[in-house]
């Protein structure tokens, strides 16, 4: 699974970062290190609804710090099951 976070300016000033540093806490947490790779992307085109992220070639779904472990559980750990 590729996880990929924008960090282009409108995502980066909604905390791109913040989100990129919760999920690479919660995948070492759960120990899936060898199942989802991280990356970060310029721009995703979905600018208003920042942070964007995107699973593999799936939709771009937003993302905010305080809702990363719901996503988290819902779409990276639903999907691994």
């Amino acid at each position: 699974m590729v996880i990929t976070v924008c960090v282009g300016s409108s995502c980066h000033l909604k905390g791109s970062y913040d989100v990129i540093n919760k999920l690479k806490e919660m995948i070492k947490n759960y120990g899936i290190e060898d199942k989802v790779e991280l990356k970060a992307d310029f721009c995703m085109g979905n600018c208003l609804r920042a942070v964007s992220v995107k699973i593999d070639d799936g939709k771009c779904l937003s993302v905010k710090p305080n809702n990363v472990e719901k996503f988290f559980k819902e779409y990276v750990l639903g999907e691994l099951k």
